[in-house]
């Protein structure tokens, strides 16, 4: 599919993250402006509820942008979400007959504050990318042990809070938790001093279920997705999560890209999952392309300094696909609602400069990796700076996500000291 043209001069450049053909979807506000919802296009912003005030924008079913959120428009279900990027694309296309009347309802995105673009009605986060999970077992458990049993069959996750997710740009404190080293006799209360960032892509339920649902329609239930950053203290991770998984480890900050790319921008990019040495299940097995060519990369920039890009790699990457994980999340009857957040795992590829964490990407701490600017890191210090990229690339455009950065601030001082 060739690049659709906009009026929107700025969307017709081959580098920017939003063209015609992406429309993502985010909250924003500035000044004289409250949060509302707004869809990207080139170097700027569609306010979507001046839009439907002025009758641009209709679904039929009452106003659905009086809020700062996309849920109510996620409840309208896909014939709705089908309807309402035809109407964007009629308006911001280069043969608009409504130009006049749209152009001033556009917000430059250099003046503009993002916010969380939905609400989080319940995180769940997935361990389904092989690679990764390769890497992990052989650190802790050697190449023969490196992936449970289970692996191959299921993709394993674990209930997360949506509480601590946040949007890109918000800063990330570093936490305290129980650390007991393999030479301690008894834990002790510390800031945890293995702090990783985990690259990570987010799948958005827009559909409730109620019951199992087929692959088919787990797929359908995706409104869309969001780059994703769980931000994970190893060290407080490693003395609790046997026997049942992580727990504050992960509750620390999940932070998400203001931007929802939606399933329909992505459609000319999908692939297929890996081949699979053993067969999966009847309810889990591929009906078709579920993963998508999505470039991704992991810049760290250390306190007042320039960025280095430490880790390449790509979403066609996971065994396991969004839709794979969402219909197996309802397989045991589990009731999935409108803005659920579902986590793909991190995201490694073979390569070393493919691996999506640092506890990867320095093995544990014994490779400390080096940055540009001379330094090196084993995991994250305090200042520095994460900040997570992707793009499919189309013919003569590209879908971005945008950004989707947070900065480490270092740990209190004395967390009981009231």
């Amino acid at each position: 599919m060739p690049l659709a043209r906009s009026w929107v001069e700025s969307a017709n450049d081959p580098k920017t993250d939003f063209p015609l053909n992406n429309l993502p979807y985010g909250v924003f506000s500035s000044t004289g402006l409250d949060p509302r919802c707004g869809v990207a296009i080139g170097d700027s912003i569609l306010d979507c509820r001046a839009a439907e005030e002025a009758g641009l924008i209709d679904l039929g079913h009452g106003p659905v942008f009086d809020v700062p959120f996309w849920n109510e428009v996620m409840e309208q279900g896909p014939e709705a979400w089908g309807a309402l990027r035809a109407r964007l694309t009629a308006l911001l296309g280069a043969d608009s007959t409504e130009r006049d009347t749209v152009a001033p309802l556009l917000v430059p995105m250099e003046k503009v504050r993002m916010h969380m673009p939905f609400l989080v009605s319940e995180f769940t986060d997935f361990y389904a990318g092989r690679h990764h999970a390769t890497n992990v077992g052989t650190m802790f458990r050697g190449p023969e042990n490196a992936l449970p049993p289970n692996w191959l069959h299921i993709p394993i996750g674990y209930n997360g809070r949506a509480s601590s997710v946040v949007v890109s740009g918000t800063p990330v404190r570093r936490p305290w938790g129980q650390l007991k080293g393999p030479d301690d006799a008894a834990p002790r209360f510390a800031p945890c001093a293995r702090f990783d960032l985990e690259l990570e892509m987010g799948a958005i339920v827009g559909t409730a279920s109620d019951g199992p649902v087929t692959l088919d329609e787990a797929d359908a239930m995706i409104f869309g997705y969001v780059l994703l950053n769980d931000w994970s203290a190893r060290d407080i991770q490693a003395w609790e999560y046997q026997p049942l998984g992580p727990f504050q480890a992960k509750a620390t900050a999940t932070t998400i890209s203001p931007w929802i790319v939606t399933r329909a921008a992505l459609e000319p990019f999908r692939c297929d999952t890996p081949p699979r040495e053993v067969p999966l299940l009847p309810h889990l097995q591929d009906t078709g392309p579920m993963l998508y060519d999505i470039d991704l990369e992991i810049d760290l920039a250390p306190s007042g300094k320039a960025a280095t890009t430490i880790a390449r790699t790509n979403y066609g990457e996971m065994y396991y696909s969004a839709a794979q994980q969402l219909a197996h999340h309802t397989t045991s009857g589990c009731p999935m609602n409108v803005g659920d957040l579902l986590g793909s795992g991190t995201i490694s590829g073979p390569e070393k400069h493919q691996r999506g964490s640092l506890l990867e990407l320095s093995w544990g701490g014994k490779e400390p990796i080096t940055l540009d600017s001379g330094e090196t890191r084993s995991f994250l210090e305090d200042g520095d700076t994460l900040t997570l990229r992707g793009a499919a690339q189309g013919d003569g455009y590209r879908i971005g996500f945008g950004a989707c950065a947070g900065t480490v601030l270092p740990a209190l001082q004395d967390p009981y000291d009231r």
